[in-house]
């Protein structure tokens, strides 16, 4: 795992990782991001939270931003004591959305809980594909 801390001085720290889009490491993201917030000592209930944003977000950019010979990228900054924002980019050109999913459906859930857990979240263009963001509060 890398971890940078280009922005020390200021309380920043930030951590970032490319995974190819497989099932597997929608779960690998989580678990990186699990090891990356505890060294920066990110209080348990937010790391729960900020957990979950990750694979969530990981895991449409799995299922959703897929593109053959693509990966998908997972960065964090943790703003000492204040927030840590997630990124999630894919080089789908597909914007999520959110939607009502179907009672019955199994899935279809995964941005209402983002948007539900984070201060706010949102979508930006890149060159190739988007990324999704989140900002949860410590």
């Amino acid at each position: 795992m890398n971890t940078e801390s280009d922005g020390a001085d200021l309380g920043l720290r930030t951590w970032r990782l490319r995974f190819a889009p497989t099932p597997r490491n929608a779960v690998e993201a989580r678990r990186g991001a699990r090891c990356v917030l505890r060294s920066w000592a990110v209080p348990a209930d937010a790391r729960g939270i900020v957990e979950l944003v990750v694979s969530e977000l990981a895991t449409n950019a799995v299922r959703h931003g897929r593109v053959p010979g693509r990966y998908f990228e997972v960065a964090m900054t943790y703003e000492g004591e204040k927030a840590v924002d997630v990124e999630v980019a894919d080089a789908s050109p597909n914007r999520p959305h959110l939607e009502d999913p179907d009672p019955a459906a199994t899935s279809g859930r995964g941005l209402l809980l983002v948007a539900a857990l984070a201060e706010s979240w949102g979508v930006k263009d890149r060159c190739v594909g988007k990324t999704v963001w989140a900002r949860i509060l410590v």
